[in-house]
């Protein structure tokens, strides 16, 4: 069982390496996918990963119930690959229940150690600059730079994407 956590900066190479990872895994790769289309924008960026990955591999669209969707497809023959965190994140913010946040987070941490099989985890890491100056992005910033330390803790590997370029911060590449 091997559990990966990749991050990195928007187009920092993160989801195609997390991509890579997976086909190198050779089990059947289940993708989960949290984003939404809310603009065209964003249907766009959606559009380019879905392009990029292979046919053969099962798309399932998560964008809140992140824990109950891994508990339900994580086997021993599978790798589950989750992009992004930053996204899924987002949405529960966004979420008129304010309470559904720390409930579908302590549930995903609560789960993964339960979890079967390889499981990689994609995310942006957004807190490498100034301090946001509007409530709900510094609320953004301190729940996803909390999240991601919540789960490298517990994560066999975690892989910082810079310039495409892989940088290992804890196991094996």
């Amino acid at each position: 069982m091997k559990k990966t956590l990749v991050l990195g900066g928007v187009k920092s190479g993160k989801s195609r390496l997390a991509e890579q990872l997976a086909d190198l895994s050779e089990l059947d790769v289940v993708y989960i996918a949290t984003a939404t289309a809310n603009d065209d924008e964003m249907q766009q960026r959606i559009s380019e990963h879905q392009q990029r990955r292979p046919d053969h591999w099962q798309t399932i669209e998560a964008p809140i119930h992140l824990a109950a969707i891994l508990q339900q497809t994580c086997q021993q023959d599978r790798c589950v690959l989750v992009d992004c965190l930053t996204l899924w994140l987002t949405n529960l913010l966004m979420a008129e229940d304010k309470e559904q946040l720390e409930r579908e987070i302590d549930a995903l941490i609560a789960i993964i150690p339960e979890l079967s099989g390889h499981l990689i985890l994609v995310s942006n890491e957004t807190n490498m600059g100034i301090m946001p100056m509007g409530e709900l992005s510094r609320q953004y910033c301190d729940q996803i730079g909390v999240l991601h330390q919540r789960i490298a803790a517990i994560f066999d590997r975690v892989i910082f994407t810079v310039a495409g370029l892989p940088h290992v911060l804890k196991g094996k590449l």
